[in-house]
């Protein structure tokens, strides 16, 4: 199974702004999109993106590239018992998580990333492993009602579960929050709404 999820949009107010600012701290190319949108949203916005990279040094460059663009330190980078890693606000006020496994830094510094990962907090996470391994997307790790880890694809976004208090615990906000997620998830699912309110659409041909 091949792209489960081939992009990810943000809904930005300001569309210009927010392609300079990703193309300046992550440059993830054409798997993140974006759409002008102004819809109320207001805390917590129900999900965080994670960016998976091979070394600590990489994490610094990303964390220091999005902070030199305008994006606002929630966690700063630091070690832990699993790994190095950091947690920033972009400008369009989506929350991203920039991690690595390794303790040790093997090359030269760089934004080389090696998966994104969507991270839904569920407000059921059994409803909604549910909803969305009936439609197909098998389950790879399963905790209960804590987590989930979908298998994805080589090459897709990847595609997690996190109860809704402890997503936002992990990404160091408050947990409350109204209004629209402001990002719709382009993939195999096609038009579909999950429990948690996140919609998707059919994936758009590249021109």
């Amino acid at each position: 199974m091949n792209n489960t999820i081939d992009s990810i949009t943000l809904h930005v107010s300001d569309v210009a702004a927010a392609e300079a600012f990703y193309t300046q701290a992550f440059g993830l190319g054409d798997r993140l999109l974006f759409r002008a949108a102004d819809a109320d949203t207001s805390g917590f916005r129900g999900y965080t993106l994670s960016l998976v990279v091979s070394q600590p040094a990489n994490v610094h460059a990303l964390i220091d590239a999005a902070v030199a663009g305008g994006a606002r330190v929630i966690k700063p980078v630091s070690k832990s018992l699993w790994g190095v890693g950091g947690t920033v606000q972009a400008p369009d006020g989506a929350i991203w998580k920039v991690a690595t496994t390794a303790k040790k830094d093997t090359t030269p510094a760089s934004r080389s990333v090696d998966e994104i990962i969507l991270l839904i907090g569920a407000a059921d996470v059994v409803a909604s492993k549910t909803f969305y391994a009936e439609r197909g997307i098998r389950v790879a790790k399963s905790f209960g009602r804590s987590y989930v880890q979908f298998e994805t694809g080589t090459g897709s976004i990847g595609l997690g579960l996190y109860r809704h208090a402890s997503l936002a615990k992990d990404a160091g906000v408050p947990a409350d929050g109204s209004g629209s997620h402001r990002l719709t998830v382009n993939g195999v699912l096609g038009a579909a709404v999950d429990p948690d309110g996140f919609a998707w659409a059919p994936v758009e041909a590249r021109v």
